[in-house]
């Protein structure tokens, strides 16, 4: 399904932590367990981007808010601090990555819990929930 963010409907503020980006999990039954941020806000990775570099910029990370820290990103409960890392963007900031894949955020979730970026073609690539052992989410979202 491709589902391009409409201008008007962004959200204008961004999405970043103050200190240290912490990575949390939520679990549901149709999804099983994924990575949020420490707010439960969902997080996805973008299969165009290769182990550790980003290839959403602009437009896209307009509607894909790239999961910065302005320090150390931590592990929470069932989250595997050796997969925990980060990468500088071409504009200085860190951007928080899970088993070496940059994390973002989407646009059109509303809140902690809302996943209606699992599981859609975008920016020219496939966005997915990432699992506590960093591979994708397999089920759709219904949320």
């Amino acid at each position: 399904m491709i589902d391009k963010v409409n201008p008007e409907e962004r959200e204008t503020e961004e999405i970043v932590a103050e200190e240290g980006a912490k990575l949390e999990t939520r679990s549901t039954e149709e999804l099983g367990a994924y990575l949020t941020d420490a707010s439960g806000r969902s997080l996805y990775m973008f299969e165009a981007d290769s182990s550790a570099q980003s290839n959403c910029y602009d437009a896209c990370a307009e509607a894909w808010p790239p999961y910065t820290t302005e320090g150390t990103a931590e592990a929470g409960v069932g989250v595997d601090a050796a997969l925990v890392g980060a990468i500088q963007r071409t504009d200085g900031r860190m951007q928080v990555t899970y088993n070496g894949m940059p994390l973002y955020y989407y646009v059109k979730d509303s809140g902690a819990g809302q996943t209606t970026g699992q599981d859609i073609e975008d920016y020219g690539a496939e966005w997915y929930l990432v699992t506590p052992s960093g591979e994708k989410v397999h089920a759709e979202s219904g949320s």
